[in-house]
């Protein structure tokens, strides 16, 4: 079985799977949202939905986004075949717990569940510690955080403790979000400059290590603030600060430049979905004019929609011989998630009541179906030959040495 194409990259399964379960995940909770039906167990429908948005659907996508950059990144060995294969059940294996819970003994479910992050740990870290760039250990903590997270959401749903639980879900979003700036920092820029010099318009912008270890320090400020129920003057001061940084950083980029590259196009409106989230947070703590909850919205919805769009579309492409140019449906999909994330917002902020919530909430989930419509089969067949397969997009990635995380796409 490991043998078939399925297994011989992380972005297969996961990206398969991860796109599948977002649309059935959308009509479980909008359903429940409706009074239609009810979901399994005794957690209010908030919780439910968060921790399955993060451990179910983004742990699939984020693993596989991982998992497949590193190799070529880092150097590391591809983790293929059995490995792999071990790692999606496991993600199957937590889904099957959460959702049949109810039924089960305690603590087996939540055992179950929190076997994904440990094993995704002990199989990167001996790569991790023999790579020559020592900056790829940073992935390793923001494992084990996901990891301690939905460890502590179990916990608090065990004791009753609702607070704790909740806490564990803005701890495993604020991970991804040091992930994302991570991540993003290092992949904007480089594809950036690869189509700027192709297009005959400048090259990449010089690489700011003040900057970037700015930005670095603020998210985490704002974690520690966030989770350590901080005064709010100084949560939406650390919110603030990391939106005129990453606002900074972002503009640096000249993303608008690229406008007409729709994998670059994407990913630079997911950052500035990012810079708003900060901005609507500032504002939430240090005015009161907006929820709190928009800056969750417009990050989940808009920010981490649009990147995971952007980065699946190009990963699916490249890594199966195709070249980079995007199917008409998939320009569709990533409107369709920027549209989401406006609607989703100003249902918030207006309280444009669950009508609203469940148009935007359709939306998002149409646009990963519509990624699942496209790739489904590309994701289970064997690459294109190489012979036949010419890449002319203009973001093949040319490292710069100017960079600390050097690579090739």
């Amino acid at each position: 079985m490991t043998s078939s194409p399925l297994w011989a990259s992380a972005f297969r399964p996961f990206y398969f799977l991860g796109a599948l379960y977002a649309p059935l995940l959308v009509a479980a909770w909008l359903g429940a949202l409706l009074g239609l039906w009810g979901l399994p167990g005794e957690a209010p429908l908030k919780l439910q939905h968060g921790h399955e948005f993060i451990f179910g659907f983004a742990a699939a996508i984020i693993t596989g986004i991982v998992l497949t950059a590193l190799p070529s990144w880092a150097g590391t060995e591809e983790i293929r075949g059995g490995r792999l294969a071990l790692l999606v059940a496991l993600w199957l294996a937590g889904r099957i717990a959460f959702w049949a819970a109810p039924w089960l003994p305690a603590p087996l479910p939540a055992l179950i569940d929190c076997l994904l992050f440990p094993v995704v740990f002990l199989m990167l870290a001996p790569q991790l510690l023999g790579a020559k760039n020592r900056l790829y250990l940073l992935l390793l903590p923001i494992v084990a955080a996901l990891f301690a997270a939905n460890l502590l959401y179990y916990r608090g749903m065990a004791s009753a403790n609702l607070a704790q639980a909740l806490l564990a879900l803005r701890l495993a979003i604020h991970a991804i979000i040091v992930l994302y700036v991570l991540k993003g920092g290092v992949l904007a820029p480089i594809f950036t400059g690869n189509a700027l010099r192709e297009k005959g318009r400048g090259g990449q912008v010089p690489f700011d290590m003040k900057l970037e270890t700015a930005c670095l320090v603020a998210v985490l400020l704002l974690a520690a603030c966030d989770l350590g129920a901080a005064p709010r003057a100084w949560t939406g001061a650390s919110a603030l600060a990391c939106a005129l940084l990453l606002g900074w950083r972002t503009a640096r980029w000249q993303g608008w430049r690229v406008a007409d590259v729709p994998l670059l196009l994407v990913m630079h409106l997911g950052f500035a979905w990012l810079v708003i989230a900060f901005a609507l947070k500032a504002a939430a703590d240090l005015t009161g004019i907006v929820p709190e909850a928009a800056w969750l919205h417009a990050f989940t919805v808009g920010s981490l929609g649009l990147m995971m769009l952007g980065l699946m579309t190009r990963v699916s492409l490249r890594h199966t011989g195709r070249p980079l140019v995007v199917p008409r449906a998939m320009l569709a999909a990533y409107a369709l998630v920027f549209v989401a994330a406006l609607l989703r917002l100003a249902a918030g902020v207006h309280g444009l009541g669950n009508a609203a919530i469940g148009a935007s909430a359709l939306l998002w989930a149409a646009s990963f179906a519509l990624y699942f419509a496209v790739f489904a089969k590309t994701l289970v067949t064997p690459s294109a030959p190489r012979g036949q397969a010419i890449d002319t997009s203009p973001t093949n990635p040319i490292p710069s040495p100017a960079l600390p995380l050097k690579g090739r796409e």
